[in-house]
Parts: structure tokens; C-alpha cells; sequence
């Protein structure tokens, strides 16, 4: 700023009063602009997960049943499996994930595997591992994989469920 002032002050010597006076404040004006324009905030940083399970081993065809009882688990597998004639398909995200639905949702979402030393989840990358939204992987084998929605009320209304890996 004192540099432009010391520009100004020398160009002023040769120009008259009132041009230097209306220069002086289209600059002030412009450097007014620039000093109180908001600037857009960063992106907030994506936790960085790790996880026993890949995205490349979720990818798949897999067959798909609930349960709300724990007796009920085996035959449900069974269940799971006979549905591999319409099966629900998990593919790659944009961002490294894998595109799933959330619970009450219509549209795809990519979610990533995430684990914070403790249990392992499928959920958004933007919430820590265990958030609301979040399913518990109950097991996993890479054939047979059983999850648990985090949220109770979801959990009462869709169950344990259980996606076997279709041939």
C-alpha cells in the first residue's frame, strides 16, 4: 500500500488535482474490493480410514435377505443366496468407494469400508467410522458379508442383512 502511495504521490507532481483526486479513489475503491471480498473456505478433510476390506472385494453381484431375529440368520443365508436371480449389485465409486444405498434413500452413494481400531463399517467417507448412518460388518469372507445398521430405528425396520456373493 505505501508503495502505491509513493507512485501515486510522484504521479500526482505531473497531473493535475482532480484527476489525481479520481484516480487515487478508483484505486482505493478496487483495493477495497479486493481486501473485503470473502474467499471461499477449503473443503473440510476427509478422515482418513483404514479398513480390513477393500472396495475391489465388495464389488459384486450378491444375493440379499434380512433378519430381525438371531435364529433366524442361517435360513436367511439360504434366502440370500436364492436371490442371486435378481441380484443387488455393488460397483465402484468415483472416489475410491463402492456405490450402495443408504437406508430410506433412492439414489446411490458412494460409501467406503472404515474402521477406527475397533469394529469395521460401510458408511459416507465424511463421517467418522460408527456414524449414524453407518452399517456394522457383523462378518465378512469375501462370499458372505453381514451388516447391521448403526441406527437403532433402522435396524428395527430393515434388520441384520445378509448378502451372499452370487456365482
Amino acid at each position: 500500500m505505501n508503495l502505491m502511495l509513493a507512485w501515486l504521490n510522484a504521479r500526482s507532481e505531473r497531473r493535475s488535482g482532480l484527476a489525481t483526486g479520481a484516480m487515487i479513489g478508483a484505486m482505493g475503491l478496487t483495493l477495497a474490493a479486493c481486501s473485503t471480498t470473502p474467499s471461499e473456505p477449503p473443503p473440510p478433510a476427509r478422515p482418513v480410514f483404514t479398513s480390513p476390506i477393500s472396495a475391489d472385494q465388495l464389488v459384486g453381484k450378491w444375493g440379499l435377505a434380512a433378519y430381525h431375529r438371531p435364529q433366524d440368520a442361517a435360513r436367511t443365508e439360504k434366502q440370500a443366496r436364492a436371490q442371486c436371480s435378481n441380484p443387488y449389485v455393488i460397483t465402484n465409486g468415483t472416489s475410491g468407494g463402492v456405490l450402495m444405498y443408504l437406508a430410506d434413500d433412492n439414489k446411490l452413494s458412494e460409501l467406503v469400508s472404515k474402521a477406527n481400531g475397533g469394529p469395521t463399517f460401510l458408511g459416507l467417507p465424511t463421517e467418522p467410522a460408527g456414524a449414524q448412518r453407518d452399517r456394522q460388518v457383523v462378518r465378512f469372507d469375501g462370499n458372505v458379508m453381514v451388516l447391521k445398521w448403526v441406527d437403532p430405528e433402522v435396524s428395527g425396520r430393515y434388520g441384520t442383512m445378509i448378502y451372499v456373493r452370487c456365482p
